[in-house]
């Protein structure tokens, strides 16, 4: 371990230095490509023919498979670890996501992932989704310290004209934005297009002697509004005829859009020379949502469960990390990494150590080590969450699972998903679409064999177990071993007590020292309809409007006192004095009248 430790000391004094030439150092650009409700088997380099992803393979296949990369089961949770380096549970950001008419966001007390890249004289970008709260200003992400945002603040939107219908009793809105300014311009255009154009518009743009921080948040495959969930381009569609069900059909053109964006992306990088100085992290947020709410019939399978549910479905997502700046490559790791780890780990990779939150059992810990080397120690204990709204705890420790409750009364307990072999397109199709001309795949010369390796590696299988094992979640806790059964099959709670009551203790430590949930209930204010149908920072537009009304108020109090002290001064000035005598004509007419 001090070996290792030293020999990364070393190399990172190697590179991060000054370049001669700019006179800047030399930090590594960080580009970070998020999917939006990703199944694990909707990427090809799991396994499965269905759904090619040619780009998004060839970066797995040159750089490092995380084959157990966790993530919380929800959209807000999600990002809000990847931007603090923070558990959700220890920032109050646990419960659910947030509602686009919800005042509340993540809280202005964290520093979040682009502060300390801009510190440390990185340029950065988020494109795409934010979701971490917009009700004031204040909380979005050009006050969180990224230099641009071109993209929406809210939980998903119309692909096409990106408005947002949030629920029945909102108008639709519009919910795109550059910075601060509502972009009516970018109506009509693919959201996947839009977003892949602005990030290698970025790159173009990018002055090389500042390192790059870019994060592409995607809309997809999430489903827009529910009055047309599933969007796709036509042509890019009937690129998929051999998909029978026609909403997967659809996903797979949305996912197909992603990945020609990060082909995109990479040759942008290429052409800037920036590719051999970048470290390139594509992951998903969550798992798929099969069915239910927002289903996009995506698939986990053979993971348990799906979004939003304690299972592997909803928290062990696909994931890759590529760089030169990477002496690993070609594997498949099966060191558990949970997103909250980024922050510091690419932050080490970065030269920045100073402040970034590490050493909890359950925050942040930095990874560069066991990205390095297979033999690294690196995190042993992975808290997915423990629900306040549905009451379940979802904690691994030592490759033990505990499970305790579930969500929507378990009917996302199951493995859903499973496809069908034969919408699969031949292992020879699978490589022609893998090396076709102007894929990453091509550029860096993929060969078939060390392909079939990878992805035969990367593939996870099922043990067959007895019935007797099956786990009632809503009914006793469950115990699984990840190691021998990833898809939790086997509940070996009854088998091991001890190790159940072990898991039991940590989860109740989590809960009681947990920060308390921040969500708030809808506020009517927020209604779109109210702002020229725009989503806006409403409370900010409220307290402007009060101001506004209290100005008015005060500037009318004035002008009454104003003309009230007038009438008074007119009075008194116009007003003829009072006679105390009269005069020498009246008093005569007074004698005469009394004789």
């Amino acid at each position: 371990m001090k070996l290792v430790t030293y020999i990364v000391t070393v190399w990172c004094g190697l590179w991060l230095t000054v370049d001669g030439d700019t006179g800047h150092s030399e930090r590594p650009n960080i580009v970070i490509i998020v999917a939006d409700d990703l199944g694990w088997n909707d990427v090809s380099f799991h396994g499965s023919n269905q759904i090619p992803t040619p780009n998004i393979d060839a970066l797995a296949y040159d750089g490092i498979i995380l084959n157990r990369h966790y993530v919380p089961p929800l959209c807000t949770p999600s990002r809000a670890s990847l931007m603090t380096g923070r558990h959700p549970m220890n920032i109050g950001m646990q419960d659910h996501v947030i509602i686009s008419d919800e005042p509340w966001g993540l809280g202005l007390d964290q520093k979040l992932m682009p502060q300390y890249f801009r510190e440390a004289g990185y340029r950065t970008h988020l494109v795409g989704k934010w979701h971490l709260g917009f009700f004031r200003r204040a909380y979005t992400p050009t006050f969180r310290g990224f230099d641009s945002h071109f993209g929406y603040l809210g939980p998903y939107i119309d692909y096409w004209d990106h408005s947002l219908q949030m629920n029945e009793t909102s108008a639709r809105g519009l919910d795109m934005r550059r910075n601060i300014d509502v972009n009516y311009s970018a109506k009509g255009t693919y959201a996947t297009d839009l977003f892949n154009d602005e990030a290698v518009r970025l790159v173009q743009a990018h002055d090389r002697q500042q390192p790059l921080f870019l994060v592409l948040t995607h809309l997809a495959p999430h489903t827009g509004n529910e009055d047309d969930p599933m969007q796709a381009p036509p042509d890019e569609i009937e690129k998929f005829n051999h998909i029978k069900d026609p909403n997967r059909r659809i996903l797979a053109a949305m996912i197909s859009r992603i990945d020609a964006g990060v082909g995109k992306i990479y040759r942008a990088l290429e052409q800037r020379r920036m590719l051999e100085n970048t470290i390139i992290l594509f992951y998903a947020d969550n798992g798929a949502p099969t069915v239910g709410i927002h289903a996009n019939s995506g698939s986990n399978y053979p993971l348990r469960g799906q979004k939003y549910s304690p299972w592997e479905g909803a928290v062990r997502g696909a994931a890759l990390i590529w760089s030169p700046l990477l002496p690993r490559k070609g594997v498949v790791s099966e060191q558990w990494i949970h997103v909250s780890d980024w922050l510091p780990t690419l932050g080490f990779a970065a030269g920045i150590t100073n402040g970034i939150p590490q050493g909890s059992a359950i925050d942040g810990q930095n990874q560069w080590n066991t990205l390095l080397s297979s033999s690294a120690s690196g995190r042993t204990v992975v808290m997915n969450n423990a629900d306040e709204k549905f009451s379940y705890s979802s904690y691994m420790k030592n490759g033990w699972k505990y499970v305790n409750g579930s969500t929507f009364k378990g009917v996302f307990d199951g493995w859903l998903g499973l496809l069908s072999d034969n919408d699969d397109l031949s292992a020879e199709d699978y490589y022609t679409w893998l090396t076709a001309p102007g894929t990453i795949g091509e550029l860096i010369g993929l060969s078939r064999d060390r392909v079939e390796k990878l992805r035969s590696s990367a593939i996870l299988t099922c043990p067959n177990v007895l019935q007797e094992t099956v786990c009632k979640p809503l009914e006793n806790p469950c115990l699984f071993n990840l190691l021998k059964d990833p898809c939790e099959q086997q509940n070996l709670a009854s088998a091991h007590p001890d190790i159940l009551a072990d898991l039991q203790t940590d989860v109740l430590h989590y809960r009681r020292s947990s920060a308390r949930p921040r969500n708030q209930p809808h506020d009517g204010r927020a209604d779109p309809a109210l702002y020229n149908f725009t989503w806006t920072w409403w409370l900010d537009e409220v307290d402007s409007q009060l101001s506004s009304h209290y100005f008015v108020f005060i500037v009318a109090t004035i002008e009454i006192v104003l003309i009230v002290t007038v009438l008074i001064l007119f009075k008194r000035v116009y007003t003829p004095p009072r006679r105390d005598s009269y005069s020498i004509e009246e008093k005569l007419n007074n004698i005469k009248d009394t004789k």
